[in-house]
């Protein structure tokens, strides 16, 4: 919200040097909110050999192909858990 209210006044804080240190401060915060959420969900959710395989392939494929949507992510990773419960 805080984001939305503010868009209309961007240009005229852009360049306020406080502004700048609050958004610098605001993105590290919520950077390091989710990398500790990401090892949380990971050391939770990891709890096999194939689950380990297909977290390491989509780490890999977001890494390596640019242009890949998480959607897309999502449904190749389901559909891999799922064929590796049915074998």
């Amino acid at each position: 919200m805080f984001t939305i209210a503010m868009a209309p006044y961007f240009h005229k804080i852009a360049e306020n040097n406080s502004i700048k240190a609050f958004v610098n401060g605001i993105t590290a915060a919520v950077v390091g909110a989710l990398v500790g959420s990401v090892f949380v969900i990971a050391s939770r959710t990891i709890i096999d050999i194939p689950t380990l395989l297909i977290a390491i392939i989509t780490v890999l494929a977001l890494l390596y192909i640019k242009k890949i949507q998480e959607p897309v992510i999502i449904i190749v990773a389901a559909a891999l858990g799922i064929l590796i419960k049915l074998i």
